[in-house]
């Protein structure tokens, strides 16, 4: 690991680069990073979509060996550093504060995903606002978006990977889909980009909008918040697939988005997709319940002398029946993850 002596940063004045990523991006962020010279001057926060038993080492030990930065999984409260790239650890939320300091928190998933790329630029643009460039790289669906149109409220940069060079489109497509986004560039492109940006001088800043420090808070405190998820929305005829409870619709942005007062978020093609693994959760678990059924009714049918047995014969028909019909939803080729999708 390299081990170069971190640059004098000031959080207050400096810049700071996000980066979300899911499927194809390791092979998208080495040819990033490597791009990013030995002095350059903000530090990169990474989130990168793994699983939750995943150590994340691989993408971790490839960065270091292809770029010219030094590479580390993100330390709950380190003081960020210009030159350095931090990555979300598995299964944890990665945010920064603004004392400069990374918050790695075991918060409720966003988009079905934690560690998620929405909590990280939501934090980015609270803590940065115009200082803070973002960048939305290769993957599924459109984790990443709305982090994306809170860094662009905030006075931030806006930066997509070219959806025809990704190797999986949907989430720059869904971002620029969503908002106006200042580059729309290959990776090839986007060091020299970043050198320039964080050289220079941005903007006047802005004032942050009230509803996107409240998600921000949300995040970083990783308890209920009834009241601020009042404020951010309407609540919602039907319930948030990861605990249950009551979903509110989220009033602020063109992105369709719902939150419940315990964390989760969703954006409507997350929770459409969450829905649909609920759903096909829940009948295998009738399968296997009327499995075994239609086995016990078919044991006590045996004894046909009896009209217990004649009984447990019928029904056991009967359940056969419903075996059938569910195993011939779960075996369709259910399209809803893909066609059905808001786009």
């Amino acid at each position: 690991m390299k081990t170069t002596t971190p640059k004098a940063f000031n959080y207050k004045t400096g810049q700071l680069i996000v980066v979300g990523a899911s499927a194809g991006g390791l092979n998208a962020l080495i040819n990033l990073v490597e791009q990013l010279p030995e002095n350059f001057q903000a530090p990169v926060l990474i989130v990168q979509h793994i699983s939750a038993d995943a150590s994340g080492d691989v993408l971790l030990n490839a960065l270091n060996k292809q770029g010219k930065l030094r590479c580390v999984h993100a330390v709950h409260g380190e003081i960020i550093q210009a030159g350095n790239v931090y990555l979300a650890p598995s299964d944890h939320h990665l945010l920064v504060g603004t004392d400069g300091r990374l918050n790695v928190t075991k918060g409720a998933p966003e988009n079905r995903s934690r560690p998620g790329i929405d909590p990280l630029f939501r934090s980015a643009a609270v803590a940065f606002g115009n200082r803070a460039t973002g960048i939305i790289l290769t993957g599924y669906l459109d984790d990443g978006t709305a982090g994306l149109i809170a860094i662009k409220r905030c006075g931030g940069t806006c930066i997509v990977q070219d959806p025809k060079e990704a190797d999986y489109p949907d989430m720059p497509k869904n971002a620029l889909n969503q908002l106006k986004v200042d580059y729309c560039i290959t990776i090839a492109e986007m060091g020299g980009i970043l050198t320039k940006l964080v050289a220079g001088k941005p903007g006047r800043q802005k004032a942050i909008p009230k509803d996107i420090q409240r998600e921000a808070i949300i995040a970083e405190r990783v308890l209920s918040d009834l009241p601020s998820v009042n404020a951010l929305g309407k609540q919602v005829p039907f319930n948030c697939p990861g605990c249950g409870g009551v979903l509110w619709k989220i009033a602020k942005g063109p992105q369709l988005r719902y939150r419940c007062h315990t964390g989760h978020a969703y954006t409507a093609a997350a929770l459409l997709a969450e829905q649909t693994k609920k759903i096909e959760e829940t009948m295998w678990t009738a399968l296997r319940m009327f499995e075994e059924r239609k086995n016990l009714l078919t044991t006590l049918a045996k004894d046909q002398s009896s009209a217990q047995g004649r009984s447990a014969a019928e029904r056991a028909k009967l359940s056969q029946l419903h075996i059938d019909r569910i195993r011939t939803f779960l075996l369709a080729d259910d399209k809803a993850t893909r066609s059905d999708l808001p786009k």
